[in-house]
């Protein structure tokens, strides 16, 4: 039987890390298929100007500002979101940060660990975000009985890479929050799906030394890293496409940590 192709005209799309790179790059492709998105970052400066040059281009975007990884903080932007939009249709969790170190280096015959602020600043941003915003995006979903998604924003590090114990940590609990999501929130018509990028070439690689980035090209078997667009197409396929659901969808072009 054919079915009528879901269209984003209209719906209302929130996204955290939304004042830059990949965030940006997710909400600039929804607006220009007609979605109305809702930018969030702990920069204001930042997503009020990212927001504006969406308005600046026709389209219909706010900023908002908001520490993920705070509790009153979400639900503050969660109870602004309700005064502005009627409903939410899609949460994307992008806001991530980056701590990387190993767990224990042995320098000029010291012996340095990985400390437990470098642990927790990635867990309450990576994983304690994601809860929170999904939390409550579900929560709205649920009352509004509106069909949504969610999408939380994984990556390839979820299996264990080298001197990334937070970041991995946290990865891999996103992976198993968006499985469970998925089984618990079908009964309510709500679709939860994931997206785990490889190297994209985002404000990180971009400060790379040329050598470096040049062998994180050759370990990837197309040779290249990801586009911003590579992920913000990613999003648009599930969010577009009913039958997608507690699966983690590798955009890595063929790298295996």
């Amino acid at each position: 039987m054919m079915t009528t192709p879901h269209t984003l005209a209209g719906k209302h799309i929130a996204i955290t890390g939304g004042g830059r790179g990949l965030g940006l790059q997710m909400a600039t492709s929804l607006v220009e298929a007609g979605a109305r998105v809702a930018l969030i970052d702990i920069d204001q400066a930042l997503v009020e100007q990212a927001a504006a040059q969406l308005r600046d281009q026709g389209h219909a975007a706010r900023g908002y500002t908001c520490n993920v990884a705070d509790e009153a903080s979400v639900q503050a932007l969660f109870d602004q979101l309700k005064q502005d939009e009627p409903q939410l249709d899609g949460l994307v969790n992008n806001a991530g940060i980056l701590r990387d170190g190993l767990l224990v280096r042995v320098k000029d015959g010291d012996i340095q660990t990985m400390t437990l602020a470098q642990w927790q600043a990635v867990i309450d941003v990576n994983l304690t975000g994601v809860f929170l915003c999904g939390r409550e995006a579900a929560a709205w979903m649920v009352a509004g009985q509106t069909p949504g998604v969610i999408i939380n924003i994984s990556s390839i590090s979820q299996a264990g890479n080298m001197g990334q114990t937070n970041y991995s940590a946290a990865k891999a609990g996103v992976t198993a929050m968006t499985v469970t999501w998925a089984k618990e929130l079908a009964r309510y018509g709500i679709r939860v799906a994931g997206i785990a990028p490889g190297f994209i070439e985002t404000e990180m690689t971009g400060s790379m030394k040329p050598e470096a980035l040049e062998r994180v090209k050759q370990s990837v078997p197309l040779n290249r890293v990801g586009q911003p667009d590579n992920i913000a197409r990613a999003v648009t396929f599930i969010l577009t496409n009913d039958y997608y659901s507690g699966r983690i969808l590798e955009v890595d072009g063929g790298l295996r940590i």
